[in-house]
């Protein structure tokens, strides 16, 4: 019971901390690139190299920490779902350089983010 309830605090900090970001971001957006999305995505790689790279390097792996940090705050903060449906919706418009482009942009990113994030902690 107590693991659900720092999955639930991380998750809840994160998925506002995701709305947020939409917020910000999207006054930003200047096109169909669904830039809030990509961001999310790429920061919540780089943080979750980072927990991980921490709590590996410490002997956390198995704690409340990563449950709260990893499961909890970087799953309500990272948006893979809206990351489908909005390359789903480029597809739908028949901009399929734009979808394409977008979705390996945010897979290299996102890998070379979640790198970063484990190199950061050695």
């Amino acid at each position: 019971m107590k693991t659900l309830i720092f999955v639930g605090i991380g998750g809840a900090i994160g998925s506002i901390l995701r709305y947020l970001t939409g917020i910000y971001f999207q006054k930003m957006d200047s096109g169909n690139f669904p830039l809030a999305t990509f961001i999310a995505n790429a920061i919540g790689c780089l943080l979750i190299g980072l927990f991980m790279g921490y709590l590996t390097k410490n002997n956390l792996v198995d704690s409340q920490l990563k449950w709260f940090l990893v499961t909890g705050f970087c799953g309500g903060f990272t948006t893979f779902s809206t990351f489908g449906y909005e390359n789903i919706q480029l597809v739908q418009q028949q901009q399929y350089l734009l979808a394409l482009t977008y979705t390996l942009v945010s897979v290299c990113v996102g890998i070379t983010a979640v790198f970063l994030g484990l190199w950061f902690t050695r």
